[in-house]
This record gives structure tokens, C-alpha cells and sequence, in this order.
């Protein structure tokens, strides 16, 4: 016993250092190369067999058929050996069979005489239907179901890898997680891959193995009759019995290997035993039991049918229909009691709802034709991932908050080259883009024309055309800005994140945003919340300051403007008005940047008047003025603004402070890039140059 386990550490040992593969091949050209006794082939024969026998049993009690990728290598070695194992034996029966039916060792005669009585016809029958069941079922079977397997796991990679980046987006795994899964797809296309090639090794085998009888049958005759001297009879029972011993003892483990191969194939990915698996599945409908147990009493009935086999397994199957079927009600009966919150289904089982049943809406999410997966997809090229998250790594630094991840998907319903973008499960923004083209715009200074198909600028609303790679350079000569479809979506993406990032700010971003901030300034923190204000008055007043473009990045001075103005108000937007002038200074340079004076745009004193007499006493959200005044103040307003956009400047409306919260509002839509501040909100060393009166 010590011995044995000796040798096994030895092998084990062996095998880790990586010995293993190199000592089978060379093992097996030693048996093609050199005779061998016939105990030893005794001792081979019987390895073979049991390993086949190991081969087989772990293939049904493995978990998934991944937790075995080394079975191509195994089946290939396996074969390697047993195709080794038939020349050595082969030599032996050719070179001492005349002396009868022990020459080729026990093993083989024991297949010769005992398993088939001695009688060759009859093993050449039982030989004939091992290899047709091995050939033609199993081995066809296997082969084909690999070619398939292997195929649809090669095809199906790229919308596995874009679902796992999409998780990762989505924040539902993280990097190690997402590295583990692509890794889980690699391997799987491996293994598929290479089960492809070794169902081949195991159906070359059967064929060899059927041509190694009839040469050994023929050439042991031959040797028989004209070497040996043997009669023609004799001869061809000798040499017939041993080599369809021989080829018995060979057939027997290579239908077990193609067994094993053909179960593995067909294991369906899941965390289950195969015998979990059958009879979880197998037994899982009482009725068929109980139709099988009726067919089964009726058949046992009939006068000359074995009817005590057939009336055993027909109560044997009745019992077992009863027994799940019994089990099956078991939760129907917990729905009677009120108190169980459990609704029985249709098949019986127990429908419980849960809250994992309600799925929440993506913050941000983007919705792809299936024309733009390969924008998406990695493998295959594919950028866009990697533009979305710079888009959002440089949002959250000029917004001063994290932007949410995107969680993309393939949508069928769009168009094949089509997107949406969604905000909080509400679509925001769409196009229809041409992977295999590009986006030239016309940013208003060009000078031709060049052909392509006409369009718009998704996120500006620009004019432009998609036009074909090869004419980037001549477009780009007459003033139009070429980008690819991939700097399209992220430009279009990041343009509404930026528009809508108000509304991407929630109560736990606003608390880590305090988190952090209580790092280094503790006591402000507490003395502000919940002591001064509450937490939902902070978030507003942070909304309307990302609403207006005012980023978060100097969080401490809106904390400490809150802490300053909470005791006079617990308005929103008197407190928003309050933190502005605090950041006046942020404001003015996020326009003007370094600039010593700042253009602005100012109110006629008439119409100013009449702006401040409508608003007096009255909330700005409530205010209304007269309808042809306000359309004409919107043209002028938008006109005005569009001038000095023109001049590759920010329009800049300068207005009285009880105005600006109203004004921001009403020019919100005839003028989305004008900026609208309050005279207290100019620092002292900005210098305000007028460029437009509003109103005259």
C-alpha cells in the first residue's frame, strides 16, 4: 500500500512540473518502438481501461464542463496511448501467435475466450455493432454537436463581451469582476474550439480501429500459414480469436472516451452534477410519471406479458408521480394563509414578488442599433467605452460631482445604425449615425462642397454630411470638421450630460459630496446639516447651480454661503442667489476666462422697469408679462445673443438681482448658451465693457 501511494505522489509530482504530457508521449513511442512482454502489456491494457473508466465518471460528476478544460488534451493523450497500446500488441499476436491464444498476455485472451466464448464469428458480430454504436451514434453525434457548440460560442463572444463592459458601466460588477467574466468567455471559447478538434481524434480513432482488425486478421493469417506452417483453419482461428481480442480490448475504452466526450458536449453551462441534473429535470413533471405508470399497468395486463416486471414498474412509477406531485402542493398550501405573502403558479410552485422584481431605471443610459455594436465591442475595434468613461472622468471634474455610469445596450427597436440616450429611463436624445462613414460639419466658414449625405449634428444641431473616409482630407481643406461616428455619440453624449447634469444630482451624491467635505472641515459640515438646513434644501440649491452651469468643484464656499444666509431664508432660490454671489468670481471666469473685462448685455431702463413693476410682489415662477411684449423681449434677446456668438463670444445678460432668477428661466429656450448674472455678482476686479442693449 505504502508503495502504491509512493508512486502516485511521484506522478503527482511529476505532473506539476509539467513532466507529465512529455513522459505519456514518449511512453507511447516506446510501446511502437520496442517489444514488450506480455505482462506488461497485461499491465497497460488493464491502465488503459481504468483510465477511460476515470475519464468517463469525471466527466459525469463535474460541476461544468469549464471545470474540465483539460479533457481535449486528456482525450488526445488518452487515444495517443491506446493507438500505442494496439501496435505493441499487435507486434506480440503477429510475432508469437502461432503458439496459441495466451501469447498475447491475459488480457487479451480473456477477451478472446471468455468475453465471446471463444467463438471469433460471434466476436467479430459483437466487434462490428461496439464499432458501429462508437461510429455512427456516439462519435457522429459528439462531432457534430462540437462543430455547432463551437461555432455559436465564437459567434455569441462579442455581445457577451459588450453585456459584460455594459455591467461594468452600470456599476452592477467591478473591474475584478468584469476580468473574471471575460476571462470565463475566453476559456469557454477555447474549450469549445478544442473540443471541435478532439471529437475528430475520437472518430479518426474509431475508424482506426477498424481498419487495425482486418490488417492484423490478414496479416496474421499470412504469417500463420506461410512463416509458421500452421494449416489455413487453424491459422485463421488463432490469429482471428487474438486479434479480436486485441481489438475488444482497445474498442471497450475508446467507447467509453467517445461516451465522455459525447456527455461533455452536450452539459449545458450551469453549477450541477449531470446526475443533479437528469433527474432534477427528468422527474420534474408528475405527469408524465403518471401516464408512463398507466401505460405501463395496462401493457402488464395483457395475458402473455411478463406481467409481474410490467405491474412492478408501473406501481413503482405511479408511486413516484405521487410522491412529487404531493411535494409540488406543499407551497399551494402556505397561499391559503394570509399571512404568507406567496401566490401559487400554474405549474404549483410558489410565485413570490419581491422587490428584485421591480428593476430600478438606469441614471444614464445608451440604447444601439445592432450596425453599432462594433463601436462598442473591444474585440472588434471598437473605442467608444473607453471615450465615454473620459467623457465622464472629465465631466465629474468640471461639474465637481460624479457623473453616473452609462449602461449601454443593444436595442432592436431602433434602427440598425440608430441611438438613444436616456435620462432616468427617459429618452433625451437620438440619431441615426453611419458606422462606415464619417461626420463633417460645417462649422459656418466653409468654402465648397463635397459629396456626402446631408445631416445634422446631433448634438448641435449644426449642418453636416456623412461622407466617405477617402474624402477626410479634401473636406477637411474646405473648413469642415471630420469626426468618426464613435467622437459623434461620446459629443452628443457628453453635450446632455452637461445640459441635464442638474438632474443627474441625487441625496446620496450630495452626502458623499458633504462626506468628503467633513474630512477638512468637520464642524462646518455639522453646524450646517440637518442643525441649519436640511438635506433636501442643499440638494435643490445644488441643482439650481448645476442647472445654470455653476459647477460644484468649490463645494466648501456653497457650504459655507448656506451656513452664512440660513438663518435669514430657507428658500432654495433666494439661498441659490446667495451662493452665486459668493462665486461670483468662479462664475465670471468659467465665462470670460482671464480676460480684464467682461462683454455683457444689458436691459433698456424702460423695459427694465416694466420687467421689475410686474415682478414686484409676486414669485418669479408666478410672474407673466403680456404676451406681444414677451415674444418680442424672446427675439430680441435670441438675436442679440446669436450676434455675439457670432464674435466668439459668450452672450452675457447683466441684470438687476430681484430679474435674474426669472430671466435665467424665460431665455432658457431662446437662448440656451446665454449666461444671465445679477450686478452683485460681478467681482470688483472685472471691468464690464457694454456690447448690446436689450429692449431699444
Amino acid at each position: 500500500m505504502s508503495t502504491a501511494v509512493a508512486v502516485f505522489d511521484h506522478l503527482k509530482q511529476a505532473g506539476r512540473r509539467g513532466l507529465g504530457a512529455p513522459l505519456i508521449v514518449m511512453l507511447a513511442l516506446a510501446m511502437m518502438m520496442l517489444p514488450l512482454p506480455t505482462f506488461v502489456l497485461d499491465v497497460l491494457f488493464s491502465f488503459n481501461i481504468a483510465l477511460s473508466l476515470v475519464i468517463v465518471l469525471a466527466v459525469v460528476y463535474v460541476l461544468k464542463p469549464l471545470d474540465f478544460a483539460a479533457f481535449p488534451t486528456i482525450v488526445l493523450m488518452a487515444t495517443l496511448l491506446r493507438l500505442a497500446l494496439n501496435v505493441a500488441s499487435t507486434r506480440v499476436v503477429l510475432l508469437h501467435g502461432h503458439s496459441g491464444h495466451a501469447a498475447a498476455g491475459k488480457v487479451i485472451e480473456a477477451f478472446g475466450q471468455f468475453v465471446i466464448g471463444g467463438n471469433f464469428a460471434v466476436g467479430l458480430v459483437v466487434f462490428a455493432i461496439l464499432t458501429i454504436i462508437n461510429f455512427v451514434v456516439v462519435t457522429k453525434g459528439a462531432t457534430r454537436v462540437s462543430e455547432v457548440t463551437a461555432r455559436f460560442t465564437l459567434d455569441s463572444m462579442p455581445g457577451r463581451q459588450m453585456a459584460i463592459d455594459a455591467d461594468l458601466n452600470a456599476g452592477m460588477i467591478n473591474q475584478e469582476q468584469a476580468r473574471e467574466r471575460r476571462q470565463e468567455v475566453r476559456e469557454e471559447a477555447d474549450f469549445y474550439g478544442s473540443m471541435d478538434g478532439a471529437s475528430k481524434f475520437v472518430r479518426g480513432d474509431a475508424t482506426a480501429g477498424i481498419l487495425i482488425l482486418f490488417i492484423n486478421i490478414v496479416g496474421g493469417f499470412a504469417v500463420g500459414v506461410f512463416q509458421h506452417g500452421l494449416p489455413a483453419s487453424v491459422a485463421a482461428r488463432t490469429y482471428t480469436l487474438l486479434t479480436i481480442g486485441d481489438g475488444l480490448v482497445a474498442q471497450v475504452p475508446a467507447l467509453m472516451l467517445s461516451i465522455a466526450t459525447a456527455i461533455i458536449v452536450t452539459r449545458v453551462s450551469r453549477s450541477q452534477d449531470m446526475g443533479k441534473q437528469v433527474v432534477g429535470q427528468l422527474f420534474a413533471q408528475p405527469k408524465a410519471l403518471g401516464v408512463t405508470a398507466a401505460v405501463l399497468v395496462l401493457i402488464g395486463l395483457i395475458p402473455g406479458m411478463p406481467n409481474v416486471a410490467f405491474l412492478l414498474l408501473g406501481a413503482g412509477c405511479g408511486a413516484a408521480a405521487y410522491m412529487i406531485a404531493k411535494r409540488a402542493k406543499t407551497p399551494v398550501a402556505n397561499a391559503a394563509n394570509p399571512n404568507v405573502p406567496a401566490l401559487a403558479g400554474p405549474g404549483g410552485e410558489a410565485a413570490e414578488l419581491g422587490w428584485d422584481d421591480v428593476q430600478p431605471v438606469d441614471a444614464v443610459g445608451l440604447d444601439v442599433g445592432y450596425r453599432l455594436i462594433p463601436l462598442v465591442d473591444r474585440t472588434q475595434g471598437g473605442e467608444l467605452m473607453g471615450r465615454i468613461k473620459a467623457v465622464r472622468r472629465k465631466l465629474s471634474q468640471e461639474l465637481g460631482f460624479l457623473v453616473p455610469s452609462v449602461h449601454i445596450r443593444d436595442n432592436l427597436d431602433l434602427a440598425p445604425g440608430g441611438y438613444r440616450i436616456t435620462l432616468l429611463g427617459v429618452p433625451v436624445g437620438a440619431a441615426e449615425i453611419h458606422p462606415d462613414r464619417l461626420l463633417a460639419i460645417n462649422p459656418g466658414r466653409v468654402h465648397g462642397t463635397v459629396m456626402g449625405i446631408a445631416t445634422r449634428d446631433p448634438a448641435f444641431g449644426l449642418e453636416a454630411l456623412w461622407i466617405e473616409a477617402g474624402t477626410r482630407d479634401h473636406a477637411q481643406t474646405l473648413g469642415y470638421t471630420v469626426v468618426d461616428p464613435g467622437t459623434v455619440m461620446a459629443t452628443h453624449l457628453s453635450h446632455i450630460l452637461s445640459t441635464h447634469a442638474h438632474e443627474l444630482l441625487g441625496h446620496e451624491d450630495v452626502q458623499k459630496l458633504l462626506d468628503r467635505l467633513a474630512e477638512s472641515a468637520p464642524k462646518l459640515v455639522e453646524d450646517l446639516v440637518p442643525k441649519r438646513l436640511q438635506l433636501g434644501i442643499v440638494v435643490k440649491v445644488m441643482q439650481n447651480l448645476l442647472a445654470e452651469r455653476v459647477s460644484l468643484r468649490n463645494v466648501r464656499g456653497i457650504v459655507e454661503s448656506l451656513a452664512e444666509h440660513a438663518g435669514q431664508s430657507q428658500d432654495p432660490d433666494a439661498l441659490t442667489a446667495a451662493v452665486r454671489v459668493a462665486l461670483g468670481r468662479q462664475i465670471v471666469q468659467e465665462i470670460s476666462g482671464l480676460g480684464a473685462e467682461l462683454p455683457v448685455i444689458t436691459l433698456a431702463p424702460e423695459l427694465e422697469q416694466i420687467l421689475l413693476q410686474s415682478l414686484s410682489g409676486v414669485p418669479a415662477a408666478g410672474a407673466a408679462l403680456e404676451p406681444g411684449l414677451a415674444d418680442r423681449l424672446q427675439k430680441s434677446v435670441a438675436d442679440t445673443a446669436k450676434r455675439q456668438e457670432m464674435l466668439g463670444e459668450t452672450a452675457t445678460l447683466l441684470v438687476p438681482p430681484p430679474l435674474r432668477v426669472w430671466l435665467a428661466r424665460f431665455v432658457q429656450h431662446a437662448a440656451p448658451g446665454m449666461r444671465v448674472l445679477a450686478y452683485t455678482e460681478i467681482p470688483d476686479n472685472r471691468r464690464v465693457r457694454l456690447v448690446s442693449t436689450v429692449g431699444r
